[in-house]
């Protein structure tokens, strides 16, 4: 049996460990157990271990597919398996599956002095995250479906797994309500972190295979029955699950508030990522301009005015596909392009001239390509620069 070493004890009753490619949590005193588990899921009171296991690598080799790993073909083999492999009675065990790495989990612990009393709420998240290949909005075209036991085809997956830990007890309805507002803190890091769907133009809810396993500790004390935002039990899981969830997305996938401070990040989303965003600008910047902006791509693209100004030109376009803003209502797109043009040029005079540049083009996707192109150009237009690229002599 491979060696787990214990990392936290959260509260009594409950310790966490982590081996080899796996973390769970141990019980000492009997919980309340609501997962997403397809062995042993659902509401419990017989679990003893909450586990989180590595069942793949994030991306498999080319030309195989997730569907060889035998978490997708046999859950309930995989399940004994991995059980037994760690010493884990598999008919006491939920156990969730994933391709992120457990090393590179994120954790977080909020608790609450109660007031006239010597008991605290302590709530304690374990959380792995990957985003890469098959983060998603919901309502987006699905990728498998289910008959007769069976789901087909299979896609490559990416995964966040929250494990959600409470030292009080909870009634059925506050476990349920628990789930909600895990999901809700999820889908708010998420957009916080603006995550891009893969199957659409809009930013992810989650992934496709997102679980979650949710323990409350049999305390003997009068069942918590409120979990939503307006008590003090929803604000702590929320807050311990956005900490948990941006930890592992930083450590997993590198997305953090600075990783994502680059507007071809920004715009990936919209088929603008950093390869394609220089591909297609180049019908419209000319030379030596594009092979400025592609060396100096990083501090141009990064610049704070200028992201500022692409963002909320693509909050604009957010806000036209979900029907805010009327999609005939051009007019907003052409003022916005030419607000990017003036803050990666820094000439704010010019910004009717910009605006009258940009009426020539129709899409959205032109519109500020272009605004990039007549900034970055006019950006250069001064007299201390000769345009060939070289400094002027004295």
């Amino acid at each position: 049996m491979p060696h787990a070493v214990k990392l936290f004890t959260p509260y009594a009753g409950l310790s966490i460990f982590r081996g080899e490619k796996i973390i769970y949590g141990a019980f000492e005193k009997p919980h309340t157990v609501i997962s997403t588990c397809r062995v042993n899921g659902g509401i419990r009171e017989d679990i003893e271990f909450v586990a989180n296991h590595q069942a793949c690598e994030p991306r498999p080799c080319p030309g195989e597919k997730h569907g060889k790993c035998l978490a997708v073909k046999d859950p309930q083999g995989y399940h004994w398996l991995v059980c037994e492999y760690h010493g884990l009675p598999p008919e006491k065990t939920v156990l969730l599956g994933t391709a992120a790495n457990m090393n590179l989990a994120g954790f977080s612990k909020e608790s609450f002095d109660v007031p006239e009393t010597n008991e605290k709420i302590i709530v304690f998240c374990v959380a792995t995250a990957g985003v890469e290949t098959n983060a998603g909005r919901a309502g987006d075209p699905s990728q498998v479906f289910e008959w007769n036991g069976k789901f087909f085809p299979l896609t490559d997956r990416g995964t966040i797994n929250i494990l959600l830990f409470i030292n009080q007890e909870l009634a059925p309805c506050a476990l349920v309500r628990a789930v909600i507002m895990a999901t809700e803190a999820k889908t708010a890091v998420l957009q916080e972190l603006n995550v891009p769907s893969r199957y659409s133009k809009g930013l992810a809810t989650g992934t496709g295979t997102d679980q979650i396993a949710i323990a409350a500790l049999k305390n003997g004390i009068l069942p918590l029955r409120g979990a939503g935002k307006h008590v003090k039990l929803g604000e702590l899981l929320a807050k311990a699950v956005k900490a948990a969830v941006r930890e592992a997305l930083a450590r997993q996938n590198k997305r953090t508030p600075e990783s994502i401070r680059y507007a071809p990040k920004l715009l990936e989303r919209f088929g603008l990522g950093e390869e394609a965003f220089f591909e297609k600008i180049k019908a419209i910047l000319p030379e030596p301009y594009h092979t400025w902006l592609h060396r100096n791509r990083y501090a141009v693209l990064s610049d704070t005015g200028f992201l500022s100004a692409v963002l909320a030109f693509v909050h604009l376009l957010d806000q036209h596909a979900w029907g805010v803003i009327p999609e005939d209502n051009r007019e907003a797109l052409l003022q916005q392009g030419a607000l990017v043009a003036v803050a990666l040029s820094g000439k704010d005079e010019k910004f009717a001239e910009f605006k009258e540049k940009l009426s020539a083009y129709i899409e959205p996707e032109k519109i500020l390509l272009s605004a990039v192109a007549f900034g970055f150009q006019e950006k250069w237009q001064v007299p201390y620069y000769d345009y060939e690229g070289e400094e002027k002599e004295d």
